[in-house]
């Protein structure tokens, strides 16, 4: 009896420390791509403009974003007299941890998650709101107009982009008949004969590789997939959805009064989510972490590329791409006035979404 209860003490702690190590990890990629994308974004829109970006700090600049970085962390952390010091201070904590708990249930493999959710694209949804709580505590709390500013933009901004967002989530969701991250992702690639026969899926999943991605099987999950990606550009609050903060307006928005690790938290969020939304996106439409090279004759290119290695260099590497192209984005488009937000998201993006989830209905239950 004391042996099996010391046993599934031992038990209970082995899986505790698999949680710690597992959140642990999460919070170093999360960093480590911080680093490298704040130095992207600088090399990318240097190049954009014509001009080097950093060159001076380290080999290329590599050790330009690291220095700024250590001096963030040498930085006093100001908090202004005025200011409602409990909500400042939580503000940069709950923006983070919004960010930061919306990978748990994100998908990075055959079988590689840190969570298992069948609710996993309701949780999403959830959690990323509570960012908005976050910025909103840290606009008030500034007590500084600029910021109350930024953070009533980021109220309204959310009410607009949430609406398409999520009527195009629900267009996935009717096709796949589940919330589960990891069985949407698992849909997109090679199935046997027994599940496409169940599933009502296109024979063309037997090729797998793109063919079997969301946006091909179900053509009209492409106009599902733009419409989200330009939501993710609001809900990451990058340009020309970057209203929150709108340097040439705001100051800095609802970050005008942060210094120090307060400031770098806010920064540090703002890549994260980029991540997050762009690695959601790669998920319900993108095949995932399936591969996209297909099986075509003898040749099984898909076969031979699939695997947990192969799995998370596909996802992230998908993921990358379009963390890419938002950063070419912000440096391409002006930055829209907030009617101009409404107006898109209301009477172009939430019609064309519900027109999505309307086909998704139809193709469910006719052509599947």
């Amino acid at each position: 009896m004391d042996y099996g209860l010391k046993k599934l003490s031992l038990h209970g702690v082995n899986i505790y420390l698999t949680y710690v190590l597992i959140g642990v990890g999460l919070f170093a990629f999360t960093a480590l791509f911080a680093l490298f994308a704040v130095y992207a974004e600088r090399k990318v829109s240097a190049f954009i403009q014509d001009r080097l970006g950093p060159t001076e700090t380290g080999k290329f600049g590599l050790l330009q974003t690291l220095a700024d970085g250590l001096k963030l962390v040498q930085k006093e952390l100001i908090i202004p007299a005025a200011a409602d010091k409990i909500l400042f201070m939580m503000a940069p904590a709950i923006i983070f941890l919004a960010v930061y708990m919306g990978f748990a249930v994100m998908p990075w493999a055959a079988g590689v998650a840190p969570t298992q959710l069948n609710l996993g694209i309701y949780y999403i949804f959830a959690i990323l709101a509570i960012e908005t709580l976050g910025i909103l505590m840290a606009g008030w709390g500034s007590n500084n107009k600029y910021s109350i500013l930024g953070a009533m933009r980021s109220a309204a901004q959310i009410i607009s982009y949430e609406i398409p967002a999520g009527f195009a989530v629900i267009a996935v969701v009717m096709i796949a008949q589940s919330m589960d991250m990891q069985t949407i992702s698992t849909q997109q690639g090679i199935l046997s004969t027994e599940t496409i026969k169940c599933l009502g899926f296109w024979n063309v999943t037997k090729i797998g590789g793109i063919f079997s991605w969301n946006i091909l099987r179900a053509p009209h999950l492409l106009v599902a997939f733009v419409i989200y990606f330009i939501a993710s550009l609001a809900e990451s609050n990058r340009a020309p959805f970057d209203i929150p903060e709108a340097e040439s307006e705001l100051v800095a928005g609802f970050h005008t009064e942060f210094t120090g690790m307060r400031f770098a938290f806010v920064f540090f969020s703002e890549y994260s989510m980029m991540f997050l939304v762009s690695m959601i996106s790669v998920i319900l439409f993108l095949g995932a972490w399936n591969t996209p090279l297909p099986n075509i004759g003898a040749v099984h290119l898909a076969d031979w590329t699939t695997g947990t290695a192969w799995g998370i260099l596909w996802i992230v590497l998908k993921t990358l791409a379009l963390v890419g192209v938002q950063m070419w984005i912000r440096w391409t488009l002006p930055r829209l006035r907030v009617d101009q937000l409404m107006n898109l998201c209301w009477k172009v993006l939430t019609p064309l979404a519900f027109i999505c989830v309307l086909i998704s209905g139809i193709w469910r239950v006719y052509l599947m």
